[in-house]
Parts: structure tokens; C-alpha cells; sequence
């Protein structure tokens, strides 16, 4: 055998691991798949102002990136998404989501809406952190 360690790797090869872990992911794991979820705010002139995407999995909702345009922040457009987000995760028999956010985003704001931090991962990336969220919907 060789073991080797490579900088630099292609994304092929990244996706080589992920697909594996996949696979014995769903052999093992009672849900087999995570279906995508995306809310998109357009306005005429800009295009997409807004939005976030996520996926939904058993009961849980996983947001992975929320998003709103300089110009509408703090004027509850954050809220509005995640409110409609929210309720197309309970249509797909939803209970709970999962988020993380690091400490110059949005920890207040999802607070907020009734997250709460279940763990800090401090020194990230080097004297950051970051908060792993949940909510019960």
C-alpha cells in the first residue's frame, strides 16, 4: 500500500470521498435521501435580492446559506424567508432545523426567530467561532 498526502487535490478526487461516504451513508442510515429547498426574493432590477438554500431530510431541515442583499437587511426580509422556509419544511413533515452561523453573521437574528446555540465551536477558523443552531418548528 501507499499512502500518499496530496495538497492540492482535484475536485474529482474530493467527490471521489463524499460519493463514498454517500453510499455507505445510505446503507446504513434509515434516510436515504436529502431533498433540496431554495426560496429566491428577485426584484426587476437586480435580479436575486434574497433567498436561501436548503434541504430537508427525515425531520430535519438543514439551512446551508441564507442570504439577503445589502440593501434589504433589517427590513425583515431575512425573517420573511425564513418564515416561508419554515413552512415548506413542515409541509415535508419537518420538525426540527439545524443551522450554523459564525460570529460576525447572524447569531442575533436567529435568536430572534427562536434558535438556539446547542454548541460553540471556538478558534474557528483561528479566533472566530462559530454557533451550530436548532429550532424546534
Amino acid at each position: 500500500m501507499d499512502i500518499e498526502v496530496i495538497e492540492s487535490p482535484n475536485e474529482e478526487l474530493m467527490q471521489f470521498f463524499e460519493k463514498k461516504i454517500e453510499e455507505f451513508n445510505h446503507k446504513n442510515w434509515e434516510v436515504k435521501e436529502k431533498h433540496p429547498l431554495v426560496i429566491t426574493v428577485r426584484d426587476s432590477e437586480e435580479g436575486i435580492v434574497g433567498g436561501v438554500a436548503a434541504k430537508t431530510f427525515g425531520s430535519w431541515l438543514l439551512i446551508e446559506n441564507l442570504w439577503v442583499h445589502e440593501s434589504l437587511r433589517g427590513k425583515n426580509m431575512g425573517t420573511q424567508i425564513l418564515n416561508r422556509l419554515e413552512s415548506a419544511a413542515r409541509k415535508r413533515g419537518c420538525k426540527y432545523v439545524l443551522l450554523d452561523t459564525l460570529n460576525f453573521q447572524a447569531r442575533p437574528f436567529y435568536e430572534q426567530l427562536g434558535y438556539q446555540v446547542q454548541w460553540i465551536q471556538e478558534n474557528y477558523p483561528k479566533e472566530g467561532c462559530k454557533y451550530f443552531m436548532t429550532k424546534e418548528l
